[in-house]
Parts: C-alpha cells; structure tokens; sequence
C-alpha cells in the first residue's frame, strides 16, 4: 500500500539519509525513442534521481541507477519511497516502447524489463530495501501480468539470482550459439513465479527483482574473438567453477573484434576487481589471448550518494 508522508517527515528522513538505490536493467539501447520514454517517465518524479546510466549497444542493453530516500515508521520499518512509483513508471513506459520478441543481443535476458535489484545506502537497511523490491514486484506483477521472480533478501529463502536464471534457461544462447534473440521459451513456465501469472508475454517476457548488499559490476575485454576461449576464462574465474569466492562470471561476444568477461562481485570489499583483473590475465596468458584492463559498469555507493546529494541540492536551487 503506498503511504504518502507529511513534509516534515519526508524532510527528516532525507537529513537522516536513509536512501535506497534501484538498478534497472532494460533489454534495449539502440531504440533511442524507446530510451528517450523511459528517462521522460522517471523525470515524473523530481524526488527520484537517475545517478548513472550504462549502455551498451553489442548486449542491446541498459541499466538506470537511481536514487531515493526511504521513509520509516516509529518502529524502524519501511513504509513509503518515492523510488517505488518511479520504477513502475519506467517500467510501463519500456513495455510500451519494446518488445521482447523483436529484441537480439549477446547479454542474456529473460525480459524487457529483465532485472531490478535495490541496495540500502547510507543508514538504509537491507530489510528496508527487501520491503521495496517485494513491493514493486506485486505492482508489476499485478499490474502488467509478467511474472516475476524474488532473489537474494527478497526471497523468503535467500534464493540466489543466478540459480533461479539457471532453472530457467538464462544462460542458454537461442540464436548463432553466441547470442539471444526473441522467445524461443515455452509459454507456459515450469516453475512457479513468486509474483504473477505462470503464462510468458512473449513480448514482455520475465522480471527478475531482488534486493542485497552491494554488489560491483566489472567486465574485462579480451582481445578474442574465440568465444569458447572467453567462456572457459570465465568459468576458471568464477566461484561455481572452483575460481574466485563470491565472484559470478559470464564469457560473451562483444562487438566483432572482441568478447568480454562480465564480472559480478558478490562482496568486492573481500574479493574486489585487482584480483579479478589478475586471475583473468593470468589465465588468458595460458590461453595465448591478450587482456584490456577492466572497467566499472557504475560508481562506487559513495559517489552514488555524492551525486544524489548534489542534484538534489541544485534541484532544491
């Protein structure tokens, strides 16, 4: 139930900087009218901010990190954020510009809107964050009929993202062995979403919705072409395959004269991107490939919370 606070309230909570942030992941970047729509509906709500945007035109891919702050009750517990409307916003305004079916690229997805995931910042607390990501999961599931699946602190259990991916097919490229494109799925899911309908809009597809820790997205180029090379790279990094702890790892093409080695760092305070960086170029030293430093898909939460803090600032200006 949205609960809309007073402007004290909303005024205490910010000064206590009890935020939360959103990381909206969206099958699309090359339909700039599409991109254009989404940005227009989160502007809707000046109490939201977008702190980063990260395309990449060979996954067809895009991911909006945004920024709000969390209202509690007398008991601690999470009772509104404007982040919540901002997100169904975006969300309605991606499945009404894009369409899964007519969607191809080399990152997987299982959606349009393919995953959304909320970390706490600041004094916010995981709790805070798991209320939020179960709450717009209910909208979107009620409201857009797509099933969504809960992960991580969101989940009753803790389920993790990449077994509930894996269950359901995430990882398999449907088209040129290499890549994905349209719903090639059955209609009708074997496992039971946690929100929604167990019938698949082909053209919305599934939504992923979690809430955890942070977690830090670092990819790493490798000057290959060879994509079983980038994929066996990957697997030798990664926890599942007896590599790094805590490190989730996907081999992809990217572009036509590279692939990448796309890093999740479950807990990049104990496992962070210079020992990653270092095993991948170690291994793709054995493999005879060669290796360009890798970059962060986002900013670090301190410079997340700087740059909420200033354009919020300047809007108040």
């Amino acid at each position: 139930m949205d609960v809309n606070p007073s402007c004290k309230d909303k005024k205490k909570t910010i000064d206590q900087s009890v935020l939360l942030c959103c990381k909206l992941f969206i099958s699309e970047s090359r339909n700039h009218a599409a991109l254009d729509a989404i940005e227009q509906a989160a502007r809707l709500n000046p109490e939201t901010v977008i702190v980063n945007k990260f395309e990449d035109l060979a996954y067809n891919r895009v991911r909006y990190t945004l920024v709000s702050y969390v209202v509690q009750d007398i008991t601690g517990s999470a009772i509104y954020s404007p982040l919540q409307q901002a997100v169904l916003a975006m969300v309605e305004a991606a499945f009404g510009a894009i369409n899964l079916e007519l969607h191809s690229g080399t990152h997987p997805r299982l959606g349009v809107v393919d995953d959304i995931l909320f970390h706490p910042l600041a004094r916010a607390s995981l709790d805070d964050a798991a209320w939020l990501a179960k709450a717009v999961a209910a909208d979107i599931a009620n409201r857009f009929q797509v099933p969504v699946f809960l992960y991580a602190a969101a989940h009753p259990t803790g389920k993790a993202l990449d077994t509930i991916r894996r269950e359901l097919g995430y990882y398999r490229p449907n088209f040129m062995g290499n890549q994905w494109a349209g719903w090639t799925m059955s209609d009708m899911l074997l496992e039971k979403p946690d929100e929604g309908p167990s019938e698949v809009s082909r053209a919305r597809g599934i939504t992923m919705i979690g809430a955890r820790p942070w977690v830090a997205l670092y990819n790493i180029p490798i000057l290959s072409t060879d994509f079983s090379v980038a994929r066996r790279i990957a697997r030798m990094v990664s926890a599942r395959g007896g590599g790094l702890p805590t490190v989730q790892t996907l081999g992809l093409v990217h572009g036509e004269d590279s692939t990448e080695i796309a890093c999740m760092l479950l807990e990049p305070n104990q496992i962070g991107a210079d020992r990653v960086q270092n095993q991948v170029e170690m291994l793709a030293t054995e493999e005879g490939v060669e290796v360009e430093k890798g970059y962060f898909t986002d900013f670090s939460p301190e410079m997340i919370i700087e740059k909420y803090m200033n354009l919020t600032s300047a809007q108040r200006d």
